[in-house]
């Protein structure tokens, strides 16, 4: 049951200590947002609110504005409203992607202007479920199917456990203003269909459905990080050398595993065929496979996989900031810039989408110059932050379970002294954070 209590015992458990926290939250207006709106202000977090006027809906997307901003200016709450004109380029197609990316990259430029930690969007367990069936229907494997994450670079969806029927109760019993989107009721969409034609059928079959589906999904989850934590042990078995252009297996030990554990690891390579995956372990020496950025070659009993040509060309460092000006703060989009740069492609996949963003705020003045990125020497290590003392990234790559492909792909940022600011996306060095005595901050978002 969706009670304040409830609600206070899962945003600790995403982020505790969340009274000392900022956030920026997500409100459409709907049912869901304006729940979770009311139960911040009750909690009296530090909080701001965001909303976008798609203007799809003509009159109806003007009342939802409206409905937001009184509510926001009954309880003093400060909040940041775009209106979507021409300048946005809205397409004639694919108006849901748009969207995403629109109010996406608006939430991010709001949290860089106000300082706020982290973005709060009103996901609740109906629209796990249809994200479920939606990764079901396109073959998602383990990884689709565990659903949304409730805390994952910086975005928290602490009603995630609660239904959409609890929602409303919540809402009813609280005297809680919201609007319903009739465009939810027509089936057009896929989620939709879903929503409106599959998942009531189910709750029919069972009045239990959804709480049986919220095990069920936490079962999940558990299974991913068991598999993935499995597969990573393995590797380590099976990978015979190293190094920064090429990975070597033993291949005999490769062939007597499990076909899923070939699958799993193969995979990242771009390896993905069952087919073609057994013809590799049929193959003789001197055959040779190639994937859209990688070759497999087998020599004797091993395996060997190397970047193709075109993949090993990478730039061995990227200069971000060469010297400060007089400005007094900036901010920096650290991953268009890794977008724009990088001819490794596989380490685009390391840096979150458009759903996902990280923000990492430095005091400027104990940072030297140039500013850059690079991949793990050997020899590094950093003070993570949220964690005691001194680490190696070798030693917190293993800790992370992160795959030998991983490794090799992932950016750190350094500065002008080789100091590494942090391990991007994942942890940022706590020395050269901001804190509330900085007056010349730099900001990077990726």
């Amino acid at each position: 049951m969706l009670q304040f209590n409830s609600f206070l015992k899962e945003i600790e458990s995403l982020q505790p200590d969340s009274a000392s926290k900022t956030f920026l939250l997500a409100t459409s207006g709907g049912a869901d947002s304006m729940v979770m709106l009311n139960l911040f202000f009750k909690a009296q977090f530090t909080f701001q609110v965001a909303h976008i006027n798609y203007k799809l809906r003509e009159e109806a997307s003007d009342i939802d504005q409206k409905l937001v901003e009184d509510y926001c200016k009954t309880y003093k709450i400060p909040l940041h409203i775009h209106q979507v004109s021409e300048d946005d380029n809205q397409p004639k197609n694919s108006i849901q992607n748009w969207a995403r990316k629109l109010r996406y990259r608006y939430f991010k430029k709001i949290q860089q202007q106000e300082n706020l930690e982290f973005l709060v969007t009103a996901h609740h367990l109906n629209d796990d479920l249809e994200t479920f069936f939606i990764n079901l229907s396109r073959g998602s494997g383990l990884k689709g199917l565990s659903g949304i994450p409730a805390n994952k670079n910086n975005i928290l969806r602490p009603l995630l456990h609660f239904s959409k029927e609890e929602i409303y109760q919540y809402a009813a019993v609280n005297e809680v203003p919201f609007r319903e989107d009739a465009s939810n009721k027509k089936s057009d969409y896929l989620r939709n269909k879903i929503r409106n034609e599959i998942v009531p059928k189910l709750e029919e079959t069972n009045e239990h459905f959804l709480k049986n589906f919220r095990k069920s999904l936490d079962y999940l989850q558990q299974n991913k990080a068991f598999v993935k934590n499995k597969i990573a042990q393995i590797e380590e078995q099976l990978l015979i050398d190293e190094s920064a252009d090429k990975m070597v297996y033993d291949k005999e030990f490769f062939d007597q595993q499990d076909d899923f554990v070939k699958f799993e690891i193969l995979r990242k390579f771009g390896f993905d065929e069952p087919n073609e995956i057994q013809k590799i372990f049929l193959a003789d020496t001197g055959k040779s496979f190639y994937s859209k950025k990688y070759q497999l070659h087998i020599n004797r009993n091993e395996l060997i996989i190397s970047k193709n040509k075109s993949e090993t060309d990478e730039v061995a460092e990227i200069i971000i900031v060469e010297k400060f000006k007089n400005e007094d703060s900036k901010s920096i989009d650290l991953g268009k810039i890794i977008l724009e740069n990088t001819l490794s492609k596989a380490a685009i996949n390391q840096l979150p989408n458009e759903e996902h963003s990280t923000t990492w705020e430095f005091d400027a003045e104990n940072l030297v110059v140039p500013i850059k990125i690079r991949h793990r020497k050997e020899g590094d290590l950093f003070y993570p932050i949220n964690m005691f003392g001194k680490k190696k990234v070798s030693k917190y790559f293993k800790d992370e379970k992160f795959s030998i492909l991983d490794k090799q792909e992932i950016w750190l940022l350094v500065d002008g002294n080789d100091e590494v600011l942090g391990i991007i996306p994942h942890r940022q060095d706590k020395r050269f954070a901001a804190n509330k005595k900085t007056e010349k901050f730099i900001t990077f978002i990726f």
